[in-house]
């Protein structure tokens, strides 16, 4: 009975097609014969229509496995596994002792793609305490080499969340490993450190930025000439450095008064 419900259902469209093509057309039955007529015909016949219904036997509705959820959205790259292992950590995140025994049985069974993926994902949600445990399980690896921007992107959440203390630990660690990072680092560091109130670590960045093989760039100087206006020995300095790597840009110097500063 379902076949010929389904069956019916196409004879009546294709029915209400020639239906309205003679009405709105002005075309006569005869003329419904014509080969131009007959191709509009099919065209009609072929428009998407509702999906028959399921027929039991046929077909059968299933769950994917996927996830739901804004977590995974825009995240087909991420697996099942490292999902779950996402979902875990963030449960047990106040819960130090469970924590390591969940990252001991999970975290450590994923494959190199996962654990990545784990980081990745962990640093896009600002879960950067636990971002920093997975790149610790990272670098105990047979398989891990010594990579920038693995550093690069972690030390760039810790210093938008002013964990500074944990952003320098990677940095030194980072250097040690006689990797250099690029401008964004810096300037995002050097800008961590002058919120967080602390010019003396703001320069010991920018001494190491001067020491890096790249060209510098304008920006991390320009933050740095910003956030050390309330210290006009340090910022002569940077000032200095800045005219003599940029002779043709200037440097705004406001008055004095209005900071303070006399």
């Amino acid at each position: 009975m379902q076949i010929q419900a389904i069956v019916s259902r196409s004879k009546a469209s294709f029915l209400a097609c020639t239906i309205l093509l003679t009405k709105h057309l002005n075309i006569s039955s005869d003329a419904l014969r014509s080969s131009s007529i007959n191709s509009q015909l099919l065209l009609c016949q072929s428009s998407p229509s509702p999906p028959p219904p399921k027929i039991l036997g046929w077909t059968r509705a299933y769950h994917d496995g996927r996830p739901r959820g804004p977590l995974w959205r825009g995240k087909k790259l991420l697996g099942k596994e490292a999902l779950f292992v996402i979902m875990g950590m963030k449960r047990f995140k106040n819960d130090n002792e469970k924590l390591d025994k969940f990252i001991k049985s999970h975290a450590l069974r994923l494959l190199k793609l996962d654990m990545v993926a784990v980081l990745n994902e962990l640093e896009r949600q600002e879960e950067v305490s636990l971002a920093v445990k997975m790149f610790r399980v990272i670098q105990k690896q047979d398989w891990y080499t010594p990579d920038v921007y693995l550093y690069k992107d972690l030390i760039v959440a810790l210093a938008r969340r002013k964990k500074m203390d944990d952003a320098m630990k990677l940095w030194e660690d980072m250097r040690k490993e006689d990797l250099f990072p690029d401008s964004q680092t810096y300037t995002e560091v050097i800008r961590g450190f002058l919120q967080y109130g602390s010019p003396a670590d703001a320069m010991n960045v920018y001494e190491d930025m001067k020491n890096s093989p790249d060209p510098p760039e304008q920006l991390p100087f320009r933050i740095l000439l910003k956030g050390l206006l309330p210290h006009p020995l340090l910022r002569n300095r940077v000032k200095q450095d800045f005219e003599e790597i940029f002779p043709d840009q200037h440097v705004y110097d406001p008055p004095e008064e209005i900071f303070g500063l006399r």
